[in-house]
């Protein structure tokens, strides 16, 4: 691997340990501002950044792309109030590991291979490992926003692509995550209440607006200018992982042998789809003929 490439890897992995930081961070402050209240925080000031960096145009814009800025916007409030409401009830790696489940479905769709029955079906035995032999040891409301934040992780990749296609640079991410942030309000408050007049937290919710988008994002930009989009994606199959290590160190969430095995087979499933994916793009690329 050359240098290049080795930085742009390391950069995926300093964007994947941001994200997992300020959800962590995020978990330790939802006993004042409650999940809803750190989502709004966390869109709110991830869009006052990306508004200030991209200045985005506000006229000019068809009908069509104004319809797609706003189910992006839409399912990014929906994906990040599903993962926080699961985050609540479930340990960091295995809420990662379920939301995953979404872009993994995602890659095995699109790859059309009588193998992508393989990769889920080892991401079947995963999910079921990470009951720890029984799903009884989960709380099953958690299990089911995490599989809600997975199902809205695939629609924002599906989201993601047409707004990229109908705005120039970060403008249709700024004008989504506004209009996310703008949803995501009257749900914040109620949630928060009168913890969102504290300063210290509204400068807490600010730290997870960074750590969990400006900076990876950020990090991801660059990388994918060195990397190919195959790779990028194998190295962001590794989110469970990243998440697991950080609800040890940070938040003390101990996993179970189980539990570190569906994780394991999840990413290993993950991987197996996203290669799968690449080689059916290049053979449709290729010349018949």
């Amino acid at each position: 691997m050359n240098p290049r490439s080795t930085s742009a890897v390391a950069l995926v992995v300093a964007g994947l340990a941001c994200q997992e930081v300020g959800a962590a961070l995020a978990f330790q402050l939802f006993p004042q501002a409650g999940p809803l209240g750190m989502v709004m925080l966390r869109l709110v000031f991830s869009a006052a950044v990306l508004l200030a960096i991209a200045r985005p145009r506000w006229r000019g814009h068809s009908r069509a792309s104004w319809i797609a800025v706003l189910r992006f916007g839409a399912v990014l409030a929906v994906m990040n109030g599903f993962f926080y409401l699961a985050l609540q009830r479930l340990p960091l790696g295995i809420a990662v590991t379920i939301e995953v489940l979404g872009p993994l479905v995602l890659s095995i769709i699109a790859s059309r291979r009588a193998s992508a029955w393989l990769w889920a079906g080892l991401a079947l035995v995963g999910v079921v490992a990470l009951g720890g032999g029984g799903w009884d040891r989960l709380d099953p409301w958690g299990v089911l926003f995490a599989l809600g934040a997975a199902v809205s992780w695939a629609l924002y990749i599906l989201a993601s692509a047409r707004v990229g296609a109908a705005f120039p640079r970060l403008d249709g991410l700024a004008l989504a995550m506004t209009f996310g942030a703008v949803l995501a309000l009257p749900f914040g408050i109620a949630d928060a209440g009168t913890a969102l007049l504290r300063w210290d937290l509204l400068a807490l919710g600010a730290a997870v607006a960074v750590l969990s988008s400006t900076i990876p994002y950020a990090l991801e930009l660059v990388a994918l200018r060195r990397l190919p989009a195959s790779a990028f994606a194998i190295l962001m199959s590794l989110a469970p992982a990243t998440a697991a290590l950080a609800g040890l160190v940070l938040l003390g969430q101990r996993l179970t042998v189980l539990e570190v095995l569906g994780i394991g087979l999840v990413i290993a499933a993950s991987i197996g789809a996203v290669r799968a994916a690449g080689r059916r793009a290049r053979e449709a690329a290729e010349p018949v003929g």
